[in-house]
């Protein structure tokens, strides 16, 4: 096995370290998410109570993108990228003590370090893939980029399945402290294996550079702001809440459906350029995620049209809720190869930090509205806003560059 992977380019052997890492971290990560909203409501802790404690890991992965990209060119992408598995390592080791010491403040600063750590490894991951690709071979950074995105959000899915085997087999404690020994292990093995000085600028960046001076970056930036916040703003809390009222779903089945949901969502992710061009041997570009975007704003419409029909609302509904999701799904691995193929190749995490800190804040934004939103107008609002966004980011595409580019 050892001489099969010592055969492969320098660049393959690379790609593949990097995506080891960053699935073995994200599938902690949703498993952790599922532990601990599973175990805190088995506490007795209501819906916005768990809600605020993940509130630090949002705001702080807004931070970590920000400051992170420039982080990356100072000390390297590995760096970056192993500094962020043992941040989760400690996470995980925060919330391995007796349930006394669990008190919200404590958790709260647990998840804000898992945040960091979470948005640490992602950048780099991500900044990473432009290193491994020349320039010329647009397709297969696509390709590469695709499947990164698309098989970390299936693993989150898993990841949610694997949280609650954990806490129905043995103890929270003991579910997270075997998180941390798994994960320590893949920290040990990325120390060896991954490249020294990946991504690092040959000139030093300073801080004020953290922000992008590139106009299309800027304007990819503001369309996945308003992408995300257009998920969030009804999938984090109106949706569970929903499920759980309307259908009288269980705790158990609602998390089953939303770690479906997730899987589904990052096979779809995983193959997109087959809908994006491939077939007929083009790139994508502006046009093509203003495109995406518009039908993806009709999605919610939808739902909300689904919900007049009683006799079969829950099949319907959900058939909606999986149609957003392929369509979401496709946009997502879209606007995640654009950033890549944007980035500057010096310097590249500053860009995909940036980037990916729009991401952030739009997820924030999202999970705010969500839970204001549901309360005071329901979930039929929670769809509106969910579609002005979209149209906002469709409108902030049609702004990219319009380049017809056959693939290489």
């Amino acid at each position: 096995m050892n001489t099969r992977f010592n055969k492969l380019s320098a660049e393959l052997r690379q790609y593949m370290v990097v995506t080891a890492n960053y699935w073995a971290f994200t599938l902690t990560d949703g498993a952790l998410r599922m532990l601990v909203v599973l175990y805190f409501h088995q506490l007795g802790y209501d819906a916005l109570q768990v809600a605020f404690l993940f509130l630090f890991y949002e705001i702080f992965g807004v931070v970590t993108n920000l400051v992170g990209g420039w982080l990356g060119t100072r000390l390297g992408l590995n760096r970056t990228m192993n500094i962020g598995l043992l941040m989760q390592v400690i996470a995980l080791l925060m919330l391995a003590v007796p349930n006394e010491w669990l008190i919200i403040p404590w958790v709260m600063f647990a998840q804000a370090l898992s945040g960091i750590a979470k948005d640490l490894n992602k950048m780099s991951a991500k900044s990473a893939i432009k290193l491994f690709v020349k320039d010329e071979q647009q397709g297969t950074l696509y390709k590469w980029v695709a499947i990164l995105t698309g098989s970390k959000n299936t693993l989150k899915g898993v990841g949610f399945f694997l949280g609650g085997v954990l806490l129905s087999i043995t103890s929270f404690q003991s579910a997270v402290l075997l998180m941390a020994i798994f994960l320590f292990v893949i920290w040990c093995s990325s120390l060896i294996l991954l490249k020294q000085d990946l991504g690092k600028a040959t000139q030093k960046v300073k801080f004020t550079e953290i922000f992008s001076k590139s106009r299309q970056i800027n304007i990819l930036s503001a369309a996945r702001l308003f992408l995300f916040a257009s998920r969030d703003v009804w999938f984090v809390v109106a949706l569970p809440v929903y499920l759980s009222q309307t259908f009288g779903w269980s705790y158990w089945s609602v998390g089953g459906m939303i770690a479906l949901w997730v899987i589904v969502y990052g096979l779809i992710q995983s193959i997109a350029p087959y809908f994006t061009g491939k077939k007929a041997g083009r790139l994508p570009d502006g046009k093509s995620a203003a495109g995406w975007a518009f039908a993806l704003s009709l999605t919610p419409l939808l739902v909300i049209a689904s919900l007049q029909f009683e006799l079969f609302l829950p099949v319907l509904f959900i058939l909606g809720l999986f149609i957003f999701g392929a369509l979401f799904a496709i946009n997502s691995s879209l606007h995640s190869y654009l950033i890549v193929s944007y980035a500057q190749r010096e310097g590249v995490s500053l860009d995909i930090g940036f980037y990916y800190m729009a991401n952030a804040m739009g997820r924030l934004i999202g999970t705010l509205l969500s839970g204001w939103v549901f309360v005071s107008f329901g979930l039929t609002a929670c769809l509106l806003v969910s579609s002005v966004f979209i149209v906002i980011a469709g409108c902030f595409a049609l702004a990219l560059p319009k380049t017809e580019q056959a693939i290489a």
